[in-house]
C-alpha cells in the first residue's frame, strides 16, 4: 500500500517511537487507507494488523480522529469496522445509521449487545436484511420499535407485521407511525385506535372497507337488543343535541358491553370516528348515521368534506366489519386473524413487494424467518 512499505519500518516505529509518534502514525495511516480505493486483500490484512497495534497505543483524541477517518473508507472488513465502532466515540450512532460500509455481521454483533440507542440507529437503515431484522425485532425496546416503524425501507409482512401490531398496543408513537404508512394494515391498530390522531382513526376504519372479517361475538348482543336501530339513533341524536354526553356514555356502555371509560371516549370524540364504528356496527345507514354524527361532532358546513367521507364509509364498510372492530375494543377477537388469506384487505393481493437487492433504497419483503414475540 502506498506510504506503508516496508511494513517492518512501521512496526519498529510503533515499538520505539512512544505515544506521540503512535498518534501521528495512526491518524496518517487511517487517512491514507480511507483514500485508498479497493486495496488488495494482502494490503487490507497488513493494514488491519498495523491499525490493531496503533489504536491501543494512541491517545483518546487521536483514536477518535483516526476512527472518523477510517469510517470513510470504501472497504472495511469486520475487524476494521470493529475498530471504528470501539473508537469513534459520540459519532457512533451516526456511523451505524449512515455508513455504507457497515456489514451485516457487524450489525448483528451490535444487536447482540442490546444497547437500545445503537440498535435504534441501525433500525433506521434502509438496507437491512432479514437476519438483522430478526435480531432487532427480538429486542424489547420502544426506541428500536419506533425506529423500525418509521423505516419505510421495510415492508411489514408475516411475523414482523404481527410484532409491529403487538408493539403498537403499548406505544402510541409506534401506532401513529404505522398509521401513517400505506404498506401497513391499519386494521391491526384497532387496540390503539383511541391513541391515534383523527386521520389515523379514519385510516383504521377505512382498512375494513370491502373486507371480509371473522365472526364478531358482539353480533349476538346486537341481534338480541330490543331497541330498534331508528329508536337508537333518535335517542342518541336527542342526547347529543342537548349535550348530555354522560348519558350517552351510559347508554353506549349498556348496548356495547364496553367499560364506561371507553364509552366516555367515544361520546366525547368530536371527530366522530369512534361513534361511526358503533353506529355502523348496529346497522345504521348513512341517512340515520349522519344525522347523529352532525349533532355529535364538530363537523359543520366548513367541514362538509369530513361528513361526505363518512357518507362514503357508510356505503363501503359493512356492519359486520365494524362489529368486528367493536369486538376488538372489547378484547373478544384475535386481530391477527385478519392476516389470514381469506381476511386480508383487497389491496394486499395486488401490492408489489420487491425482494431485497444490494442497493440502499430497496424495500425488504419480510415474510421469512421466525422471531419470538416482542412487546
Amino acid at each position: 500500500m502506498i506510504g506503508f512499505q516496508p511494513y517492518e519500518t512501521f512496526q519498529l516505529l510503533v515499538e520505539t517511537g512512544g505515544i506521540d509518534r503512535a498518534n501521528t502514525l495512526l491518524v496518517a495511516a487511517c487517512d491514507a487507507y480511507a483514500r485508498r480505493r479497493r486495496p488488495p486483500e494482502p494490503e487490507i490484512e497488513q493494514f488491519e494488523a498495523l491499525a490493531s497495534r496503533l489504536f491501543p497505543a494512541a491517545a483518546p483524541s487521536s483514536r477518535h480522529k483516526a476512527a472518523a477517518a477510517l469510517a470513510q473508507a470504501e472497504s472495511l472488513p469486520v475487524g476494521l469496522q470493529r475498530l471504528v465502532v470501539e473508537n469513534i466515540g459520540d459519532d457512533l450512532p451516526h456511523y451505524l445509521a449512515t455508513s455504507p460500509n457497515l456489514g451485516d455481521d457487524m450489525m448483528i454483533e451490535i444487536a447482540n449487545g442490546a444497547e437500545p440507542d445503537l440498535c435504534a440507529a441501525i433500525a433506521g437503515r434502509p438496507d437491512l436484511d432479514s437476519k438483522v431484522l430478526g435480531k432487532l425485532f427480538q429486542m424489547n425496546s420502544r426506541k428500536v420499535y419506533r425506529a423500525l416503524a418509521g423505516n419505510t425501507g421495510i415492508v411489514p409482512r408475516g411475523q414482523f407485521q404481527s410484532a409491529f401490531a403487538r408493539s403498537a398496543q403499548m406505544d402510541h408513537v409506534i401506532a401513529e407511525r404505522l398509521a401513517e404508512r400505506d404498506d401497513f394494515d391499519a386494521a391491526l391498530l384497532a387496540p390503539a385506535f383511541f391513541d391515534l390522531s383523527e386521520e389515523g382513526r379514519i385510516g383504521v376504519i377505512r382498512a375494513y372497507a370491502q373486507r371480509a372479517t371473522p365472526a364478531a361475538p358482539i353480533k349476538k348482543t346486537i341481534e338480541q337488543l330490543s331497541v330498534a336501530t331508528n329508536e337508537l339513533t333518535r335517542a342518541l341524536m336527542k342526547l347529543f343535541t342537548e349535550n348530555r354526553r354522560p348519558e350517552v356514555t351510559r347508554l353506549l356502555a349498556q348496548i356495547t358491553g364496553l367499560d364506561e371509560v371507553r364509552c366516555g371516549q367515544i361520546s366525547h370524540d368530536t371527530s366522530g370516528a369512534a361513534l361511526f364504528v358503533v353506529l355502523r356496527a348496529f346497522g345504521c345507514s348513512a341517512y340515520d348515521g349522519l344525522k347523529v354524527l352532525i349533532h355529535a361532532t364538530s363537523h359543520d358546513k366548513d367541514r362538509s368534506k369530513a361528513l361526505s367521507d363518512f357518507a362514503k364509509m357508510f356505503q363501503d364498510i359493512s356492519a359486520d366489519a365494524m362489529a368486528f372492530l367493536l369486538s376488538a375494543w372489547r378484547g373478544d377477537v384475535d386481530l391477527l386473524d385478519l392476516t389470514k388469506p381469506e381476511y386480508r384487505r383487497p389491496i394486499d393481493d395486488g401490492r408489489n413487494l420487491a425482494p431485497r437487492t444490494a442497493t440502499s433504497t430497496t424495500r425488504v419483503e419480510l415474510d421469512r424467518g421466525d422471531i419470538r414475540e416482542a412487546s
